[in-house]
């Protein structure tokens, strides 16, 4: 009986030792190349609407790939929305989000290199260079 109670034992602190390691090494922003810096965020404060999220922010370079997968790993909430606009660390970028288009100077807009957005039916795109012709 004791056996057993040992065996069980040992199974429950694997798992929470599994648990705890899966957990904690999920792969987070900080991860990504590019050295990404958040310069600007908008959320809206209704709760009970759709949930808006704006972000601005820097990174080296043009990580393409990494751009995608920062804005992969943003906040989502189902039918809300998630954009998020990439700027060259070197450039000027926004310091403040507006909620309305296009969401923040339009002084800035030749600086940005990407747009990233996951809309309200989970559809997810990455345009570059989304204010030039």
């Amino acid at each position: 009986m004791k056996k057993v109670k040992y065996i069980i034992a040992a199974v429950i602190a694997l798992l929470v030792g599994y648990i705890i390691y899966d957990s904690s090494s999920q792969p987070t922003v900080n991860d990504l190349k590019g050295n990404f810096k958040e310069v600007a965020l908008y959320r809206n404060p209704n709760n009970t609407g759709p949930i808006l999220r704006i972000y601005a922010v820097t990174v080296q370079g043009e990580p393409w790939e990494e751009m995608q997968k920062y804005g992969d790993l943003m906040p989502y909430t189902k039918y809300g929305n998630t954009k998020v606009f990439f700027f060259q660390q070197n450039k000027p970028a926004p310091v403040s989000i507006a909620p309305e288009e296009p969401n923040f100077d339009v002084k800035f807009q030749p600086d940005c290199i990407a747009k990233y957005e996951k809309d309200a039916n989970g559809q997810v795109s990455l345009t570059r260079k989304p204010f030039n012709p």
